[in-house]
């Protein structure tokens, strides 16, 4: 295997640039790449946008302008794993605008129909704890939010 690792391929109908650049405005470490574009032979319209390259938050995706014959489910999401309540709060507000939608437990799916996990680092540790009363109490607090809030996670996972 080449040591760059994986590209995750991302299929569109005919927004693969409109959302590559919405995503590299959304997270750090992020850029686009090359655009590959038809040629005579196809597939779509000479000089129509096929794939563009992008980097987001480091990671290697291609978005394939593919048609409409798949679209996005919940069966792939991305988990975006934050350190404090203000990076929580700042992808759950950037991927639910212009046509995203909230969903349970921290969960969303953007306008393009793109699921993702919003998790803060904590909750993690506190659904996994050793005592199964702190993880319990900690896993229906998260199953009774859409927007994860770490300071009500932490008073569920302290019995207050």
């Amino acid at each position: 295997m080449a040591t760059q690792g994986f590209t995750t391929c991302l299929w569109f109908d005919g927004t693969a640039e409109e959302a590559a650049h919405y995503y590299v405005s959304i997270f750090k470490d992020s850029s686009i790449g090359r655009i590959g574009r038809s040629n005579e032979a196809g597939p779509g319209p000479a000089g129509s946008v096929v794939t563009v390259e992008f980097t987001a938050n480091g990671h290697r995706f291609i978005a394939l302008n593919g048609g409409p014959q798949f679209t996005f489910n919940e069966s792939i999401s991305f988990q975006i794993h934050c350190a404090d309540q203000k990076e929580v709060d700042h992808y759950w507000a950037r991927l639910t605008d212009n046509g995203g939608e909230p969903g349970p437990c921290g969960w969303l799916k953007d306008r393009y129909g793109v699921s993702w996990q919003v998790v803060p680092d904590e909750l993690i540790d506190m659904i996994n704890d050793a005592d199964p009363q702190k993880a319990a109490r900690t896993t229906r607090a998260m199953l009774a939010m859409g927007k994860l809030d770490i300071a009500a996670l932490k008073r569920a996972y302290a019995g207050e």
